[in-house]
């Protein structure tokens, strides 16, 4: 569905910020990307949908090579891909439904939008995407009257309300309590069962990655280290994308975790114990 190839962005500073980077994601997957601050994810996911150009490479999503493309077949293509963004990027001045209905905005063009004019068939599923993520009591509250948890749910819908085939997700759970963590990794990874989406997931918790996602990338100074399932991330593999730490012992509990009740899966052994030193 997506293949990245030879990917590369070296930034005028010259700075080289991801190199040859391989990768194909099938429809459905849910891939979490893991690696130190500065390792190059962002970049990486915004290389996909063009926010960053790349320098090298390419970006192919079902057979249309991205990279190629400009102006209107480029924002076209942009409707296919969902983005979710780490500081949630809603307008807080509007309520939840228009900012849920603002995902419309590639379809309907900027005038329609700002004078709210959309199909009707938008408004019924953005009341449908609003019960499924939880916030049908919510819509007509401004965005600035939300916790962290319900802004984020905001962006899942809004960026669902454009039918993406591909969610890139940057940073999810990054202002969000452990609780709240797994509840938007869990919905997303919900979501992506329900309409055979493939996601790619830029997460800096690893515990949640093994968790919930079905293939873990490890990237390192821009280039990919480890490329495979959760149960193969083994302490070394740890280090080689991180660096030398006690990946072995156990973190103390925090006083915030938690209730296992709100998740019967717990999990794995090695989940726990990169969960505390993978920051």
């Amino acid at each position: 569905m997506l293949k990245l190839s030879g990917l590369g962005k070296r930034y005028p500073t010259g700075d080289r910020a991801l190199t040859n980077i391989e990768l194909t994601l099938p429809k459905g997957q849910v891939m979490a990307l893991i690696g130190p601050s500065g390792a190059g994810k962002s970049t990486l996911i915004r290389c996909v949908n063009r926010l960053v150009e790349p320098t090298e490479g390419s970006v192919t999503l079902e057979g249309v090579e991205l990279t190629r493309l400009s102006g209107q077949k480029l924002r076209q293509a942009r409707r296919s891909m969902g983005m979710i963004f780490q500081e949630y990027a809603l307008v807080d001045r509007l309520t939840v439904m228009e900012n849920v209905l603002s995902g419309q905005l590639g379809y309907v063009g900027f005038w329609r939008s700002f004078l709210r004019r959309y199909p009707q068939s938008a408004v019924v599923e953005a009341f449908r995407l609003l019960e499924r993520v939880g916030l049908p009591h919510a819509l007509d509250k401004r965005a600035d009257a939300l916790s962290g948890g319900q802004r984020q749910r905001v962006g899942i819908a809004r960026a669902l309300l454009q039918s993406p085939k591909l969610l890139l997700v940057d940073e999810p759970t990054a202002s969000l309590d452990p609780k709240t963590s797994r509840q938007i990794m869990r919905l997303i990874r919900e979501l992506c069962a329900e309409r055979e989406l493939a996601a790619i997931i830029n997460i800096h918790d690893v515990a949640l990655a093994q968790q919930f996602a079905d293939r873990i990338v490890g990237l390192r100074a821009g280039e990919i280290v480890f490329d495979g399932p959760p149960g193969e991330l083994t302490s070394d593999i740890l280090t080689t994308i991180y660096g030398e730490e006690d990946w072995d012992t156990t973190p103390e509990p925090e006083d915030n975790s938690v209730d296992e009740r709100d998740d019967p899966t717990p999990p794995t052994p090695m989940a726990r114990v990169a969960a505390g030193g993978a920051r």
